[in-house]
């Protein structure tokens, strides 16, 4: 029995696409100009990085921007490794909107 494109692909609505917001002193500057960053699933796409945020914070983004962070070599006390990649997105918003972040 074939499976239809509908089977195979995986389920991803709003509650599979994690935001974590990401907090570096770059990040924060930019808060300012309306500007938000955040961590994301290495398999999101676009559209639902747009759903899952309009999902959670109400706000209907301009751009988004994705960056893919490739893994890395490492070398840690004596020891080799490999650092892990992953996904960012960079959220802009209208200027003067802002969003909050749960502490």
């Amino acid at each position: 029995m074939a499976r239809t494109k509908k089977e195979t692909k995986k389920e991803v609505g709003t509650t599979g696409v994690v935001l974590t917001p990401r907090m570096t002193e770059k990040a924060s500057i930019l808060t300012d100009a309306s500007v938000y960053t955040f961590t994301v699933p290495q398999s999101a796409n676009k559209l639902e990085i747009k759903k899952a945020f309009i999902a959670k914070y109400k706000k209907n983004p301009l751009k988004l921007a994705i960056v893919r962070i490739p893994a890395r070599n490492v070398f840690k006390g004596g020891k080799r490794g490999v650092e892990s990649g992953y996904k960012k997105v960079v959220v802009y918003l209208k200027k003067g909107e802002t969003i909050e972040f749960a502490a």
